[in-house]
This record gives C-alpha cells, sequence and structure tokens, in this order.
C-alpha cells in the first residue's frame, strides 16, 4: 500500500497499511483457516507444522503479480512455494479472495482506530486541562463574528472537550460495526467451507463473523466507519478553525505554537501564521471527501464487483493516516496553545461594554419600559459607542436620564461580568473536570 502524501501519515498507521502487513493478516487468516480445517478432520493435522512455517516475500510476490495480474493468486503462489506439496494443496481451501481481503481490512480498521482513540485521546487531555487552568479567564463570546456576552476561554475549550468526546465515541461504535470478517466462498453461502472454520478464524482475530455476506461484506458498514472518522475531522477542525479566528491580528486572543527559529513568510518577517490549524482544517476536507466516496462503494453489482476496491485501496489508508496527523497536530496546538487573558479582557471591553446591552436592555424592561422603547434606547448608544465617537456605551447611557432614573443604582451589576457565569459550572461538571480553577 502506497500513501498519496506520506507527509501526512504518521509511521504507525503506515506501518497497518503496509504491504508487508497486510500479506501477514493473509498469511494468519490462511494458517487458522486450515487449523480450523483440521479441527474438523477435513484436513490432515499432520500438514499444519509444514502450513505454519509458510513464508513469503512481498517484492516476490509483486513480481508474480506482475504476470498473473491478482494480488491473492501472487500471494498464494509463493506461500506455496515455501510450504510445498502436499501440505500446499490445503491452504486456502474452499476460499475466495474476498474472505482474505474483507477479513484482513476489518482487522487493519479495528488497528487504526485504536491508534486514532488513543491519540484523540492526547488532544482531549490538553483541552480538559484548558478547560480548567482557563476556568476563570474572562472573554468575549461572539456570534456571527460579532461581540455578543462575556462567557470564559475555560468554558468555550470545554464545548471542545464535549465534542471530542462524541467523537471518540462514534469511532468506537463504528469501528464495532465494521469488525466482521467472512470466510463464507465465492457468494456467501458457505458451500465450499465451513461456517464453524469462519468462526473459528474470526474469533482468533478478535472480529465476529458477518451475520450474512454476498462474496463482499456489505459496504454500509466501511461507509459507517469513514463517516466516524469524518466526524473526528471535522471536530478536530472546529477546533482548529476558532483558534484561526482567535489568532487573527484584529482579536491576538491565543496563538497556536511557535518555535524560536520557525518563520512564517519568506516575504514578510512579522507573519507569526496558524500554519498548524490551517493544515488540519484542509486534511478534514480530504477527509470528507472520502467519505464521499465511501458511500458511493455501497452500492456493488449482485453479489460482488471490484468498483470498489480500487477506491478503497486509497481512502481508507489515506483517511486514517490523515485523521490520525490531525490527531497529533492538534495534539501539539493545545499543549502548547499561547493564550493571551490580557488581549481576552480588552475585547471584552470592547465599545465601552457594548457586550452587557443585553442585560441593560433586561433592567429597563423589569423597570417597567416596554421592551420596544428599551430597545431603541439601548440600541442607540451600543451602535454610537460601536461607531467610535470617543465615548463607550456606559458613558452613553449614563447621560441618559431616563435610563439613569431607572437602573442608573443597579449600572455595576448590570456591568458585571461574572453574573450568571456561575451556571457554567455545568458543563464542568458534566464533563468530569473538577470544580476548581488551576
Amino acid at each position: 500500500m502506497h500513501f498519496l502524501i506520506e507527509r501526512y501519515s504518521p509511521p504507525a498507521i503506515r506501518a497497518v497499511w503496509s504491504d508487508q502487513h497486510r500479506f501477514e493478516l493473509w498469511l494468519r487468516i490462511e494458517i487458522l483457516a486450515c487449523e480450523g480445517w483440521a479441527s474438523l478432520g477435513r484436513i490432515p493435522a499432520s500438514a499444519l507444522p509444514a502450513i505454519r512455517k509458510g513464508t513469503f516475500d512481498a517484492g516476490r510476490i509483486a513480481e508474480v503479480e506482475e504476470r498473473v495480474g491478482h494480488d491473492v493468486i501472487a500471494f498464494l503462489t509463493v506461500l506455496n512455494e515455501s510450504i510445498g506439496q502436499p501440505e500446499a494443496r490445503y491452504v486456502h481451501l474452499g476460499m475466495t479472495s474476498q474472505d482474505l481481503n474483507d477479513t484482513a481490512m476489518a482487522v487493519q480498521l479495528v488497528e487504526s482506530a485504536r491508534i486514532i482513540a488513543g491519540d484523540l485521546a492526547t488532544v482531549r487531555e490538553a483541552a480538559a486541562e484548558l478547560a480548567i487552568r482557563h476556568r476563570r479567564t474572562l472573554m468575549a463570546g461572539r456570534t456571527h463574528g460579532v461581540v455578543a456576552e462575556p462567557i470564559t476561554f475555560g468554558f468555550k475549550v470545554a464545548g471542545w472537550v464535549a465534542e471530542l468526546d462524541r467523537a471518540k465515541e462514534r469511532l468506537a461504535r463504528a469501528v464495532d460495526e465494521a469488525a466482521v470478517g467472512r470466510l463464507s466462498g465465492a457468494v456467501g453461502t458457505h458451500a465450499t467451507i465451513d461456517p464453524q472454520v469462519e468462526k473459528q478464524v474470526c474469533t482468533e482475530l478478535g472480529l465476529r463473523p458477518d451475520p450474512v455476506s454476498t462474496q463482499v461484506v456489505a459496504r454500509d458498514r466501511h461507509a459507517n466507519f469513514m463517516s466516524a472518522l469524518a466526524l473526528v475531522a471535522g471536530a478536530l477542525e472546529r477546533i482548529a478553525t476558532e483558534i484561526r479566528h482567535l489568532q487573527r491580528s484584529e482579536i491576538g486572543e491565543a496563538f497556536e505554537p511557535f518555535g524560536k527559529e520557525q518563520k512564517g513568510s519568506s516575504a514578510m518577517p512579522h507573519k507569526r501564521n496558524p500554519v498548524l490549524t490551517e493544515r488540519v482544517c484542509g486534511l478534514a476536507r480530504v477527509v470528507r471527501g472520502h467519505l464521499v466516496t465511501a458511500l458511493e462503494n455501497t452500492a456493488l453489482w449482485h453479489e460482488r464487483d471490484i468498483s470498489h476496491s480500487s477506491a478503497e485501496r486509497i481512502i481508507f489508508p489515506d483517511a486514517c493516516a490523515a485523521v490520525d496527523y490531525m490527531c497529533q497536530e492538534m495534539g501539539k496546538v493545545l499543549h502548547g496553545l499561547d493564550v493571551r487573558p490580557d488581549r481576552m479582557l480588552r475585547n471584552l471591553e470592547f465599545g465601552g461594554g457594548v457586550v452587557f446591552s443585553q442585560r441593560v436592555l433586561l433592567g429597563l424592561v423589569d423597570s417597567g419600559m416596554s421592551r420596544e422603547d428599551a430597545y431603541l434606547i439601548v440600541q442607540k448608544a451600543a451602535m454610537q459607542a460601536i461607531d467610535g465617537d470617543g465615548k463607550g456605551f456606559r458613558s452613553l447611557l449614563e447621560e441618559n436620564q431616563e435610563v439613569m432614573f431607572r437602573i442608573g443604582k443597579k449600572l455595576d451589576e448590570v456591568f458585571d461580568p461574572w453574573a450568571g457565569l456561575e451556571h457554567t459550572d455545568m458543563a464542568y461538571e458534566s464533563l468530569g473536570l473538577g470544580m476548581k480553577a488551576k
């Protein structure tokens, strides 16, 4: 298996999807199948020692495949040469190529998911640490890119933690669904291979036998797995997109790590570009594209065609590699995130406190003013403050006699950024993030 871009292929994932490992899995399946047949008395147990000593050379398999145009036949040719006769004639007994392909691929999906889940857990751990550390770090919440109301940076990150938890659980469910093998023969009827052999092989590999298959395991299982990968990528992309926005020059509230010798631009020395998070966002698009292909693979002709095969040789190794690489990159970003609380506080005070406009509105309504009249007063002051005529939002309100008459004594309370944020504790409690800020 050759990855399209090895730059984004972590070594552990690359090993899982290598030709060498695929042939190792095929060999294991063939040996287990022979052991299953021997337990049923279909082949002599005396043949097993020679079969278990069977070996292969990946380079030799590639040479044979050039001639025969079939990778499984090439594998069996090389394997049987190493075993010799008469024992070799028991290898692949009653099986078809897809008995090897689908069963081995299920193992590869399980192995890949295990690696990804581990790196995803590292991202979650880094996010949880950030959420706890910045539980009391005030900042402006934003909707539509516009300052809205006060939140804490920790509360924002807690939302990331919750989504990462869902992504990990979703991946676990998807890989469980995909963890099925098949040794059921040419059209899945077990006409040439005993179901007990299939059960024994799958059990040894940590898989379940597919309850009903044709010559292939139905590809809805694989599409679901790819969907879970795409949603992991989407969760990471959401975090990356937020950090990219927070790193913008006009905002400057959080920055991804930047090495001492790192350069941001070949032309502009001042640049500190969010290249790690931008890379994550780009790769998320690739994974989503692979999901489209996986969905297209679900409709195959009759009991089998191979229109899915060529696509799967690309999309699953690449998607697993890309998602794991994204996890590793986001782990680095969150562990080294440069958070600027002072800048967050300064942005919270934008326009002299326009983030408190709703609290002013509600205060006026509670005083007996109609909502319509209160909205006009508050909006006029807020827009004037944002336009920047030199006066802040609160100062403009203090010049309004009607406002001062009704809520003048409560302005300190109205402009308290912590008012209402006590309810964010529920997020920490539900995620098990602890109750104390460090």
